[in-house]
């Protein structure tokens, strides 16, 4: 089971990666691909990781797990939203970080995945089951349409401590928004 579902989520992430990307035929009949929003995040260029002295990153992994990790923070500060995420946060305040660095991780692998990067895998749930306590005791509550968009507006703060511009916080708010009814389970 645990296959299809990922085989599912595969797909699903597939088809929302492929829409940030498109080809052009040029007038010689050749094909060029457009960046993908992966690309336009920040791409596959090599940086060095501000985190792990000596490690290299690639500089739209570091974009998005920069942006992921502050909105994981507005979040938290968040009295609408951080009542969803009470285990998470009182494991932070028991000192125990480990499951504020899984998520980081994971959230970075989906978005690298969803945005269009070929050298990343999302290995977790898929949104339906992430975001069911049912299925995931680490959710405290089924969230409504007010609690997404919330979480979109923690988003667009969380890109903009980032200094994203516009036009990207736009195209990645359109991708998270394709989700919706995924998350949405009440």
């Amino acid at each position: 089971m645990k296959k299809t579902t990922i085989l599912a989520m595969a797909v699903g992430l597939f088809v929302s990666a492929m829409s940030f990307t498109s080809c052009d035929k040029n007038n010689d009949n050749t094909m060029t691909v457009k960046p993908t929003l992966y690309d336009s995040l920040g791409g596959t260029t090599m940086v060095a990781d501000p985190r792990n002295s000596g490690v290299m990153i690639e500089k739209g992994r570091l974009g998005i797990r920069s942006v992921v990790d502050s909105t994981i923070f507005v979040i938290a500060a968040d009295s609408k939203l951080n009542s969803y995420f009470q285990p998470l946060l009182a494991e932070v305040t028991a000192g125990n970080t480990s499951g504020l660095t899984a998520l980081s991780k994971s959230l970075t692998d989906f978005f690298c995945v969803a945005t269009g990067a070929k050298n990343f895998t999302y290995g977790g749930k898929n949104m339906v089951a992430a975001h069911d306590p049912a299925q995931n005791p680490r959710m405290n509550g089924k969230s409504d349409n007010a609690a997404f968009d919330q979480f979109i507006a923690d988003l667009v703060v969380g890109a903009n401590q980032n200094k994203l511009p516009a036009n990207l916080i736009n195209s990645v708010g359109a991708l998270v928004n394709t989700l919706r009814s995924q998350v949405v389970q009440r």
